[in-house]
């Protein structure tokens, strides 16, 4: 076996690990760390491997991000550590994608590179930063990348292509009878390619970065992602300044582990997606129908601030009490991938903006065929979803979605205008 092959082996064994313990953690801050972090104070301090930087055992809210944060940094050394924490710029910040292009475009430090003992503590570090619990964000982004590790095993046995050197297009056609193409196209971004390069499938090939010191009193971001995911959360005096960007997406759909478990991890959003569009009329259908087709996200990696500037679809106001919620039922999956506490506030201000916020739909309703789309459009909260035909199981469609926020993307740090 390979040596390549070898790490993909352990990699996928220890993310399939959810419920289990790894050898070496103890119990810290409503997660999993290192057990040889210990509990220190004041500045960090240098090592022999790295700098040490201290970690309260008791800390909670985002001083607990920070604790799992600080275990992680502890368990590298100083190679790995100057991988982890880069600046927080914009170039840094936006430098995400969905494409399996490995670390040719994402910064940070790459999951398959990592211990069982530094991955654990990686794994802590999401636990605690993301909601806990059924689908919310740890769980989701568990799920994420098994189902990246069923694509490197399909491509390694022979039953699909090699990964796409192409990224998906977020250009639409104004042609509202247009068909969207049969496969994403487009270029990625900064010039990444799909396989080869660092890239190709599997959750070895994730990666974590911290943009800025990890802090309580200043300005940092947790950048973590791969193929079908970017996770942003950016913190600012020891709140949650920023959620989003959050591109989620995934292929296969849905699949049976060896042990008889039963994946699906965009069910939940795309369902609820499912139940608002299926509460709407024929006349409301018709309301919310979009002009153009789309072949994938509009606002995906590279498109920055990039909001249209007219709201299309029907307004949340013209529809009845009972469909104002399924609206927000919808919303709630993608706000699920941060934190409880910070959803729940985001949750807040997006009711309250509810009836100001726009449903739309491309393609067919069903999210089923290549095109579907949906669309959530507020004052704050943008959603998309989009069917594409699979790129490994090709019989099969497969989903991106992307949540954005008007004013939040990245904690309001940069301006895109």
């Amino acid at each position: 076996m390979s040596k390549q092959r070898t790490s993909r082996a352990r990699n996928r064994r220890t993310w399939r690990g959810i419920a289990g313990v790894a050898a070496g953690v103890v119990l810290v801050g409503g997660g999993f760390v290192a057990a040889n972090a210990t509990t220190t104070t004041g500045d960090a301090q240098k090592s022999a491997t790295g700098v040490h930087y201290p970690v309260d055992k008791k800390a909670n809210g985002v001083a607990a991000v920070v604790s799992a944060a600080n275990a992680f940094l502890n368990t590298l050394d100083s190679d790995q550590q100057a991988e982890t924490l880069l600046d927080f710029s914009e170039e840094n910040a936006t430098a995400w994608s969905n494409l399996p292009c490995g670390g040719s475009c994402r910064p940070g430090i790459q999951t398959g590179s990592l211990s069982d003992e530094q991955l654990a503590a990686l794994k802590n570090v999401l636990k605690v930063a993301l909601g806990t619990g059924k689908d919310t964000g740890y769980e989701h982004v568990l799920q994420t990348l098994l189902a990246d590790d069923q694509l490197a095993a399909a491509e390694s046995s022979g039953s699909g292509p090699a990964a796409p050197t192409d990224g998906a297009s977020s250009d639409a056609s104004a042609d509202p009878s247009a068909t969207p193409s049969d496969a994403p196209t487009g270029a990625p971004p900064s010039g990444g390619t799909g396989g080869g390069a660092g890239g190709g499938y599997g959750s070895d090939i994730y990666f974590l970065a911290f943009l800025g010191t990890p802090s309580v009193d200043g300005t940092w971001q947790l950048h973590f992602g791969g193929h079908h995911l970017a996770v942003n959360i950016t913190y600012k005096d020891g709140k949650v300044s920023g959620a989003s960007p959050f591109f989620t997406g995934v292929e296969p759909t849905s699949w049976t582990a060896d042990d008889g478990t039963t994946y699906e991890p965009l069910a939940n959003f795309r369902d609820r997606l499912l139940k608002l569009t299926g509460s709407l009329s024929t006349e409301q259908l018709a309301t919310a129908k979009l002009s153009e087709s789309f072949s994938d996200v509009l606002l995906g990696p590279g498109e920055d601030g990039q909001f249209p500037e007219t709201k299309e679809g029907i307004k949340a106001s013209e529809l009845s009490p009972k469909q104002q919620k399924l609206v927000l039922a919808a919303i709630h999956p993608w706000v699920a991938g941060v934190d409880d506490a910070t959803a729940k506030k985001l949750m807040k201000t997006y009711a309250r903006e509810l009836k100001q916020t726009y449903v739309g739909y491309s393609g067919g309703t069903g999210l089923d065929t290549q095109g579907d789309y949906v669309r959530i459009d507020g004052p704050s909260v943008w959603i998309e979803f989009v069917c594409q035909n699979g790129f490994v199981y090709q019989d099969k469609v497969h989903y991106h979605t992307v949540y954005r926020d008007h004013t939040r993307d990245y904690g309001s740090e940069f301006s895109f205008s």
